[in-house]
């Protein structure tokens, strides 16, 4: 029986209630691209991606043909600006730039309106030429900034992520050199049509730049070219092979048709995979069209061609289709990566294999100095593929998450922002001089992390080991699984969304946005090459502590390393001390503010790393006694409460008292048979071990027996908190004040950062950032008709 159509929101519906497959794909291509090619139908700028449906069905009604129509799309963006041509520092020294901010350039408000979907230069120039024809909004005819667009450089983005400095240009790398820089190598850029100026843009970024320069040939026909393909030598240096493939996946001489966007995404492609690879052979392999088969007929023989990385940077929304071409990804020492999308939450094909690594998208933020910040792209894809069941990599040790209900994409992510972009030169059709983008899209992700994984395979070829194939057990298994190793090999991208959804938001750990987050390239290459001698130092917390003098205080202090640590303490005060497990303990503080620097040194590195703690111990005070107005009748027993706040046991006694009162241990006071009148009672607590006393005194009134008294009584009540360091806290306090015209209500001992609110006789407390220890609030209402409660509420922050 056919399968229903997936549930879409309302304006995704065309009118008719079922679409047909081929209306169904155009529409949901979006999530990968936008604007219009030769491939497939045309999708409104600025479309948004549909929400994420988890579908089910039996394996009866999964048909297993890819429908014939079925397309794919680029998944490149570019800012709708012309960049002047790159500074010329990197040329000479392809590290000149790292240390410098990146480029910022203003885009003009009349071209702010354009998506940055598949834009290309020529679109850029006709709207450049067509405001130039209209008048300023203003009337001064002069242009006006919209927003400022950030570029990086090569080694902007290789300082950023930790990549190794190239050697100087022209200069032979060293074998250690030549590994970190993908040399025996080789990567896949599988695309659709042809660029027929590739080799010529590459040439260009690598001049501009200072990157080692390709020699580019193009490959026979099948029948003169046995596969697989000779292994490329670690000293060849960089070589660009352009592949003309035929839809069964064969070898032709005859180039596919020329297509703008696609060419666009081809350069982009060969130019970042380059940048992170400069060493690495790069196999460009164009498909005669974008059709799903194509695509995969050229994946396949990227397969016979030999082991190495297969780049995609293009998408289909995913169907029971998928799990039929499983098999191309299954190639013998082989690795596949995948754009996730750029229209935000959604599940794309190729990424949601379980044999692809699915590259997911941020935003960049890097000055050239100290490190890089990043929060993931609204526009980057991710979700729960409604086909493909949990692979074993997924079900288990993912971080924050555990498992996840199904295939999961992202598993990874770099940058993908336009806005935050990089830089590509584009040549026009015939030729010509280079136009400098700033371009992003997870199609720019893709080939970075394509180069990254062929460095790791360098690095494993240099030290003896096998090729590391497809990287996704050893992301999640060696890496992500271990919470050091997790913290040393990947920057976990926490904030950012793309959506409304549930888990449309970046959060602490595994995400569907940015998967396991961003390479700390240094210590993740090491671990890919099975060496740990890239582990960075250990990363110790700062935080700030709170205690009282004469109380004994307990804190751990945060450590991130991948090895053992040795701890020591320095500007520590006398009697405090730190345990092999980092539990700092100091049994009699003193009052004072005290900077303590913790230092945790590797026991197999010999690094150290460094954080200071800021101890702050406050002299004891003396117990709070609220006092207060008690109201009873002549002859009828009182009880109030006239306990007091301390974290010590205390002592009660009373003065003023009438005749009969007494107080009790616990602060309790009684009175069995009271006499009309107006007492004045003073309430003495005296901590027993520091000395020290309050007092309150409560001014008692005892109405004569048979007189009016208001009707019910007043009340406080509310239960302990709990809550954990530097969490938000929030609790509520309730007042019963039958009868009452107005309540005021009093705190004391609350924290410092606990604030509160009343609406009605309902007191909420919040504490954005508590600190761990115990507190104890005392709370004292009165009300208009003279009465007075009060309850203590105990505070334990763990």
């Amino acid at each position: 029986m056919p399968r229903p159509a997936p549930s879409l929101p309302a304006r995704c519906h065309p009118g008719s209630p079922l679409w047909p497959l081929a209306a169904l794909a155009a529409a949901f291509l979006a999530s990968c691209g936008g604007g219009s090619t030769t491939d497939g139908a045309a999708t409104r700028d600025g479309e948004a991606a549909a929400s994420v449906t988890t579908l089910s069905s039996s394996s009866a009604d999964l048909p297993t043909a890819v429908p014939a129509e079925l397309t794919a799309r680029p998944a490149f963006h570019i800012a709708p600006v012309l960049l002047p041509d790159p500074g010329p520092e990197d040329a000479a020294d392809p590290t000149a730039s790292a240390s410098m901010a990146p480029r910022s350039t203003a885009i003009d408000a009349g071209l702010a309106t354009l998506s940055t979907r598949h834009l290309t230069p020529d679109r850029i120039k006709a709207a450049i030429a067509q405001e130039q024809q209209a008048p300023s909004a203003d009337g001064t005819g002069e242009a006006r900034a919209a927003s400022v667009v950030t570029t990086y450089t090569p080694a902007q983005v290789r300082a950023a992520y930790g990549l190794p400095a190239l050697p100087a240009t022209g200069a032979t790398p060293t074998a250690q050199q030549a590994a970190q820089m993908g040399a025996g190598q080789t990567i896949y850029i599988v695309a659709a049509r042809h660029n027929p100026n590739a080799a010529a843009e590459l040439a260009t970024f690598n001049q501009k730049f200072g990157l080692p320069a390709c020699t580019a040939k193009v490959l026979p026909a099948s029948t003169a070219l046995p596969l697989p393909l000779p292994a490329p030598a670690a000293t060849a240096g960089c070589e660009l092979w352009q592949a003309y493939a035929t839809s069964a996946g064969g070898l032709t001489g005859t180039a596919p048709a020329y297509d703008a966007g696609w060419a666009t995404e081809i350069a982009l492609d060969l130019q970042w995979s380059h940048a992170i690879a400069p060493a690495a052979r790069i196999v460009l392999i164009e498909a005669p069209d974008a059709s799903v088969g194509a695509l995969t007929a050229a994946v396949r023989l990227a397969n016979a061609m030999g082991p190495g990385q297969v780049s995609m940077s293009f998408g289909a929304p995913e169907g029971s289709w998928g799990g039929g071409l499983e098999s191309a990804f299954a190639g013998t020492r082989m690795g596949y990566l995948a754009a996730t999308g750029d229209s935000g939450a959604g599940v794309m094909w190729p990424a949601a294999s379980p044999g692809v690594l699915g590259v997911g998208g941020t935003s960049l933020t890097y000055t050239g100095a100290g490190v890089r910040s990043e929060v993931a792209w609204s526009g980057t894809g991710g979700g729960t593929s409604a086909y493909f069941a949990t692979p074993a990599y997924q079900q288990s040790g993912l971080p924050g998450v555990g498992s996840v209900a199904r295939r999961t994409v992202a598993d990874v992510a770099m940058n993908a922002d336009p806005s935050t972009g990089q830089y590509v030169a584009v040549m026009p059709q015939g030729g010509g001089a280079a136009q400098w983008l700033s371009a992003g899209g997870t199609s720019l992700s893709t080939p970075m992390w394509s180069g990254l994984m062929a460095v790791a395979g360098a690095l494993r070829a240099q030290a003896g080991g096998d090729a590391l194939g497809r990287p996704h057990a050893a992301l999640y298994g060696t890496v992500g699984a271990q919470p050091a190793s997790y913290a040393a090999g990947f920057l976990d991208v926490a904030a950012g969304s793309h959506g409304t959804c549930a888990t449309c938001t970046a959060r602490s750990g595994y995400d569907q946005l940015t998967g396991l987050g961003t390479p700390r390239a240094a210590d993740l290459l090491g671990r890919l090459a099975g060496s740990t001698v890239a582990a960075p130092p250990p990363v110790v917390g700062s935080a700030a502590v709170s205690g009282l003098a004469g109380q004994p205080l307990s804190f751990t202090i945060s450590v991130a390393s991948a090895n053992a640590v040795s701890l020591s303490l320095a500007g520590a005060p006398a009697g405090m001390a730190v345990s092999g497990t980092g539990v700092v303990t100091w049994a009699a503080p003193v009052a004072g503010s005290y900077a303590v620097t913790v230092t945790a040194r590797d026991t197999k590195t010999g690094l150290s790393g460094q954080g200071t703690y800021t101890v702050t111990i406050t002299a004891p005070l003396p117990p709070s006694v609220p006092g207060g107005s008690i109201s009873g009748t002549e002859g009828v027993p009182l009880a109030f409460s006239g306990a007091a706040t301390s974290v010590n046991p205390l002592r009660y006694a009373l003065s003023g008292a009438p005749s009969g009162m007494a107080i009790g241990a616990d602060g309790s006071v009684t009175w069995a048979r009271p006499v009309q009148g107006t007492y004045a009672v003073t309430v003495a607590a005296t901590d027993t071990k520091t000395g020290l006393t309050g007092r309150g005194t409560y001014s008692v009134r005892i109405a004569a027996a048979g007189s009016s008294t208001p009707p019910g009584g007043l009340s406080v009540a509310a239960a302990p908190w709990t809550g954990t360091a530097g969490q938000a806290l929030t609790g509520t306090i309730t007042v019963s004040a039958p009868g009452a015209s107005w309540l005021s209500v009093t705190i004391t001992g609350a924290p410092l950062g606990m604030g509160f609110s009343i609406q009605g006789t309902t007191v909420t407390a919040r504490w954005p950032s508590p600190v761990a220890g115990s507190y104890a609030l005392t709370i004292v209402a009165r009300d208009s008709l003279g009465r007075t409660a009060q309850a203590t509420v105990p505070v334990s922050i763990r």
